[in-house]
């Protein structure tokens, strides 16, 4: 989204930056967007960000890596040809099919017919739906993965398999001779300067961060996975899609997806312990009480560490690094005109940003009517990936004795399919058809 305003700095700022020689023979050929606030609906963006590609020159073509968002083709196709005639390119390598980097895609293969397209062997499905081909319109291209290499005449790019940073096509791609590595979004950040390299573009530490926990948080077993690729390169320069092109000591930026992509709070639980955390809301105490007593028979297990919580008291974000680090999240509301009380619903709704996948979801509630909220929020946490291998438990008004012995029974039941693996009968949104 962009005002009126912001959208006349963004064209001046981009038609006084030409195409930049970031490495010998490599060029960027990006766009700039200093106008953007807001990116994706959901990332604010205070300085805008910048579509990046790149121009790799070799003794026998040359071979354009990403594209831009297809508002911002004329810049691109300008920078483009201030460095190279359609004719020599003879590749064309997309780490990432999201509409910024492969705006001006169909333009440039009807520009350059002769280039051959790379993607990830995941992509295939992603470019029909882009490109849209047809039987007088067949689509050309050649997938590839980690170790498959392009020559291009003393200039060698090679492929890594990174899927899921942050969509599942995605991959890096390594300029062997010059140690350049084309990250796509890793390594990324909605940051536009025009200045264009880390080192003269002010401290951008926050944008940083802030990209990483809103795009690839959620996925951080496979950013793992990638740097266990990315880790051992001689890399010299990292050129991702979006924000400044790292040059001044790009290890420091593998080094700080390493620290964000390790779990903090496991380091400091004993090793083999679970952790179990409870959040509640109450209007009466009843539902309280039931959370203490959920705790108190989970307690009883052993090897599980408990936490109770009431969210009245608490601000979201810090619940969700607790969350992310947690085995077993469950939720306790009273039933309020046929809902969950909205603090619960503020805390699923901030989930989104983390990795649920394995973690062990429950409900649990007082009521006095109804009783909706325990099924909603057991739903929600399914379709949060969540396994619920315990039935909602809903108590109508002030519980007893008995019925705070049934909560233990019930904290008692969590504890052992989280201690012994049991996972019960599980019933998942996307098992359904």
């Amino acid at each position: 989204m962009m005002s009126p305003a912001a959208s006349v700095i963004a064209r001046d700022a981009a038609d006084q930056a030409p195409a930049v020689e970031v490495a010998p023979g490599v060029h960027w050929i990006g766009a700039l967007d200093p106008g953007l606030r807001t990116f994706d609906i959901i990332l604010r963006t205070a300085n805008g960000t910048t579509y990046n590609s790149y121009l790799v020159r070799g003794d026998d073509g040359v071979a354009v890596i990403d594209t831009v968002k297809a508002e911002f083709a004329d810049d691109f196709f300008a920078r483009l040809e201030s460095v190279a005639r359609y004719d020599e390119i003879r590749v064309i390598v997309l780490n990432h099919l999201e509409p910024d980097h492969t705006g001006a895609l169909p333009e440039l293969m009807r520009r350059a017919p002769q280039a051959q397209l790379y993607i990830s062997k995941r992509a295939t499905a992603m470019l029909k739906a882009l490109l849209k081909p047809s039987d007088d319109r067949p689509l050309v291209y050649k997938t590839v993965a980690t170790g498959d290499e392009v020559s291009l005449g003393g200039r060698t790019l090679r492929f890594l398999h990174t899927p899921f940073l942050h969509w599942p096509d995605t991959q890096c791609t390594w300029l062997v001779e010059e140690g350049v590595l084309f990250s796509g979004d890793v390594f990324g950040c909605h940051h536009c300067d025009a200045r264009l390299f880390n080192d003269l573009c002010g401290d951008f530490r926050f944008a940083f961060d802030y990209y990483y926990a809103h795009i690839m948080r959620p996925f951080k077993s496979y950013v793992v996975d990638a740097l266990k690729l990315i880790e051992p390169l001689p890399i010299k320069l990292i050129a991702p899609t979006h924000g400044p092109v790292l040059r001044d000591r790009p290890r420091r930026y593998v080094t700080r997806y390493r620290e964000l992509s390790t779990p903090s709070l496991a380091e400091r639980i004993d090793q083999g312990e679970r952790s179990l955390i409870i959040f509640y809301m109450s209007a009466y105490g009843s539902t309280a009480r039931m959370a203490e007593a959920i705790r108190a028979g989970a307690e009883e297990a052993g090897g599980i560490r408990v936490s109770l919580y009431d969210l009245e008291g608490g601000e979201i974000q810090p619940f969700v690094d607790l969350i992310e680090s947690a085995d077993a999240l469950v939720l306790g509301s009273p039933t309020i005109n046929g809902d969950a009380a909205k603090p619960i619903w503020d805390l699923l709704s901030s989930l989104a940003v983390i990795d649920l996948k394995g973690k062990l979801g429950a409900a649990f509630g007082s009521y006095g009517w109804t009783g909706e909220a325990v099924k909603m929020i057991e739903d929600r946490l399914r379709g949060l990936k969540l396994r619920v291998p315990v039935a909602g438990l809903r108590i109508k008004l002030i519980p007893t004795d008995e019925e705070l012995e049934e909560c233990r029974d019930f904290g008692r039941a969590l504890a052992g399919a989280l201690v012994r693996g049991e996972q019960g009968r599980v019933i998942d949104f996307a098992d359904l058809g």
